[in-house]
């Protein structure tokens, strides 16, 4: 008997104490601030350059208001939404002036990144104005860039992003692929400029993805959506060569709303 009931008062006492641990953990759990903010940083294919509706306060930047992430916050409605993506940034720009708004608040970043340290933009106007072999040749230096200096910028860029805000899922989004092959276009490029440009698309977004793997980001793949969309398809949600040049091979409005949006929506 007196086993008996010293069995029932030890079992009652580790019970209490287990619940009296459980019930002070989930007091400290309730103390702490959610992380519901939502930051988007990123180059013009983030700040939605192609898709018009510039936010004028945005300057050179453009921003626009059909670009993806504004289209999920305006959706979404999170605590809060620091648009900070900028047309032509580099790794460095999101490291020197996009990452003040990160915080222990933020819950979700989105991010595209890489293809202006690659040399896009040199990339597609060699590709554009200067002939097969010139493209072949740009395209080669690119992917050479892409292969051997890129990722080390990009582990600086993910991991200061880790640093600021620990809390934070962080989405990071590819490039679509450019092209159609054996498409409609019947002018412009060759046929072997746009399957090396295309290859190039591949190899920065196989980089980029495995980067934001080894640091536990999800990697969104916009190639899904944009299948059938590409220039040449005949139903194009990339601009080709325009005015303002700027918007030159850029996602137009479908191209971030049709494109873009539902890609990230799903990884967010």
């Amino acid at each position: 008997m007196r086993l008996s009931r010293f069995a029932a008062l030890t079992s009652a006492f580790f019970v209490t104490t287990a619940l009296a641990l459980t019930g002070a953990s989930a007091a400290v759990s309730a103390q702490l601030p959610t992380a519901t903010g939502y930051v988007a940083l990123g180059d013009s294919y983030s700040s939605g350059v192609g898709a018009g509706s510039y936010d004028s306060a945005s300057g050179s930047c453009k921003r626009s208001t059909k670009a993806y992430p504004a289209l999920w916050a305006a959706a979404h409605s999170p605590s809060s939404f620091q648009f900070t993506a900028c047309s032509g940034a580099r790794t460095g720009d999101v490291l020197g002036s996009q990452l003040g708004p990160l915080n222990g608040s933020t819950g979700l970043v989105s991010i595209t990144i890489g293809g202006n340290d690659a040399g896009f933009a040199d990339t597609m106007t060699t590709c554009a104005l200067q002939g097969e072999s010139a493209c072949l040749s740009r395209v080669a230096q690119a992917r050479a860039y892409i292969d051997t200096t890129l990722p080390g910028q990009l582990d600086g860029v993910y991991d200061a992003i880790s640093r600021k805000a620990p809390a934070a899922h962080v989405v990071v989004v590819g490039y679509p692929r450019f092209y159609k092959l054996r498409g409609t276009c019947i002018a412009g490029l060759s046929e072997k400029s746009r399957a090396a440009i295309n290859a190039a698309a591949d190899a920065i977004n196989g980089v980029t993805a495995k980067r934001a793997a080894d640091h536990g980001f999800t990697f969104a793949d916009v190639n899904t959506t944009f299948s059938g969309h590409e220039l040449c398809s005949g139903s194009a949600w990339l601009h080709s060569v325009t005015y303002p040049v700027l918007e030159s091979y850029h996602p137009t409005a479908t191209g971030q709303s049709g494109g873009y949006l539902p890609v990230f929506a799903s990884a967010a």
